[in-house]
């Protein structure tokens, strides 16, 4: 079984070339300084080393082997805690965390491509720092002076890793449902008393610390989703004694073995508020977004992991004659030769492609909501990440378990033995479709809260912006390109005169219309600075876009 490689040329493409993201990250003073091309190309290269290097060989034992629960404690696979204590050590975590609180102040979008590598190279270690960003902007922007004074630079530098607790047994996606009490005591502290289910790495060995974040309810709080606020329990206190913090036991799952997936039960444990009484949903959606952009990029690497097995073994397996024969001397070609099999991995590269250049620019808007002087660009920038960031987790989650299904295609019934390491990755990649709010959710957000909540005016500026950046070139992409986004302007024109119920049956597929016409702006994006031998504008054009036309006629349907 071949591990994942990095490929940091690719990237540093993307990100030089494509994006011009020095440029760009330049206009903002907080980053100007870590813009240099030369310091991301150094980032890259030695992020790349580490992943290839250090976590890519422990995927095989994490999935074989996986986390193993006994006693209320979970020993991690081996190697995976000498790995994560030099990941956090070399100072990886903090990429883009402020330097005040421990960060090096790098661009966000350098700690998204190390994500990405990381979940290619062994999604279950990656779910363990997963959350630490998320978890350090929560306690950076809501908790109190002295939470911040005790966990933030911790879990900034990812010293002590953190959990997200908000599923309970009875309440999967629907938040409001919880049941978690808080019971307020005359210290300013509460006593935290419920079960939550579904906590990834809610126990585990690779920290000192576990700090988590859990939505409970005060006993006089209203029901639904205003009733809940935010707390912080950590595993060990200051003086060292353990909180009553049980994990009950982890789930025997499909994938991800090597990360631990906990039920973890709270006995009146001390925790912490953070934010404001019945805000704790507010302080949790900043983990929560930041969660939803590291999970499409675990899409995007997931698939790149399976196109890089099928890729290899395409070239090197020989079966069949191929309508167009390379070498008549040989008695059958490569199968990659096979139209059927090239249009399997082209489609693929497609997705992981334009979905990078998607993803990225989505990063740098996130730095640029943050620190750009203008107000007017910060708003553009909201506007891009919160309209991005549900087409991002949804359709790319997606296209990587299908598209790994394709690339275990490729191997035939190779492939669906574990001897090529790809049907663990049709396997893990599954999940990242469910977690972080399913794609379903995503696809509802983008429809209702973020078009039609707005009469669309949103989804016009921004598509407008994509117009524009298209400029005054004929090629038949950016033509293709401009003709899709009047089609998503008209089609987000006719969408208030149906029936709410209608529309929730078909927000999926409007999601897809907005996902395709994305991807071919980043197709556009591509060509201008084309390697002529990329197959990506082609199998884009013959391959993928010809699902749009389809997508629109299914939206158009609740019209009817």
């Amino acid at each position: 079984m071949n591990h994942y490689q990095p490929h940091t040329s690719d990237i540093a493409h993307l990100l030089f070339e494509v994006l011009d993201a020095p440029a760009q990250l330049a206009q903002l003073p907080a980053l100007a300084d870590n813009a240099d091309p030369d310091l991301m190309r150094q980032v890259l290269e030695e992020a790349g080393k580490f992943v290839g290097e250090v976590v890519a060989p422990l995927n095989r034992d994490g999935d074989e082997i996986g986390a193993r629960w006994q006693d209320g404690s979970v020993t991690m696979p081996p190697g995976f805690r000498d790995a994560y204590q030099s990941f956090w050590q070399a100072g990886w975590p903090a990429l883009s965390a402020a330097p005040e609180d421990g960060g090096q102040g790098l661009p966000t979008v350098l700690e998204m491509v190390l994500y990405e590598w990381l979940s290619a190279a062994n999604h279950g270690w990656t779910m363990a720092p997963g959350l630490l960003h998320g978890a350090y902007d929560c306690i950076k922007h809501h908790a109190s002076p002295e939470l911040k004074a005790r966990y933030l630079e911790k879990v900034a530098t990812g010293e002590w890793l953190a959990t997200m607790c908000l599923t309970e047994p009875h309440a999967g996606s629907d938040l409001g449902l919880a049941r978690t009490k808080a019971v307020p005591q005359a210290d300013g502290s509460y006593r935290i008393s419920g079960t939550k289910i579904f906590i990834s790495g809610g126990e585990h060995d690779l920290t000192d610390n576990i700090v988590h974040l859990v939505l409970a309810r005060l006993p006089d709080s209203p029901p639904g989703p205003k009733g809940l606020s935010l707390f912080l329990v950590p595993k060990f206190y200051e003086n060292g004694s353990r909180s009553p913090v049980v994990c009950e036991r982890i789930e025997e799952k499909m994938g991800l073995h090597g990360s631990p997936t906990c039920v973890m039960r709270f006995d009146e444990a001390t925790g912490w508020l953070v934010g404001e009484h019945g805000k704790g949903l507010n302080a949790m959606f900043l983990m929560m977004n930041a969660a939803r952009l590291h999970v499409a990029l675990q899409g995007v690497g997931l698939l790149d992991a399976a196109w890089q097995k099928a890729n290899a073994y395409a070239r090197d397996r020989r079966q069949m004659r191929a309508p167009v024969r390379r070498d008549p001397s040989q008695p059958a070609d490569p199968i990659i030769e096979h139209p059927a099999v090239q249009r399997l991995l082209d489609t693929q590269r497609a997705w992981v492609d334009t979905g990078r250049v998607i993803a990225y620019q989505t990063a740098i808007e996130l730095d640029v909501a943050k620190h750009h002087p203008d107000g007017v660009r910060r708003q553009q920038a909201q506007q891009w990440c919160a309209l991005a960031t549900p087409v991002l987790k949804a359709a790319w989650t997606d296209q990587a378990f299908h598209g790994a299904s394709d690339c275990l295609q490729v191997f035939g019934g190779h492939g669906y033995v574990r001897e090529w390491g790809i049907e663990q990755v049709v396997r893990d990649s599954r999940v990242a479709m469910i977690y972080e709010g399913t794609n379903e959710i995503q696809a509802q957000d983008l429809l209702f809260r973020k078009v039609l909540a707005d009469g669309g005016h949103s989804l016009n500026a921004w598509l407008d912006r994509l117009d524009g950046d298209l400029g005054h070139t004929e090629a038949p992409a950016a033509q293709r390109t401009r003709e899709g986004l009047q089609a998503l302007r008209d089609l987000a024109a006719a969408l208030p005169a149906a029936q709410p119920t209608a529309l929730y049956a078909v927000a999926g597929d409007f999601l897809r219309a907005v996902t395709l016409t994305l991807m071919g702006w980043a197709v556009c994006r591509l060509e201008a600075c084309r390697d002529s031998a990329s197959p990506v504008p082609e199998a884009f054009a013959r391959w993928v876009w010809p699902e749009c036309a389809m997508r629109h006629a299914m939206v158009r349907t609740a019209l009817a």
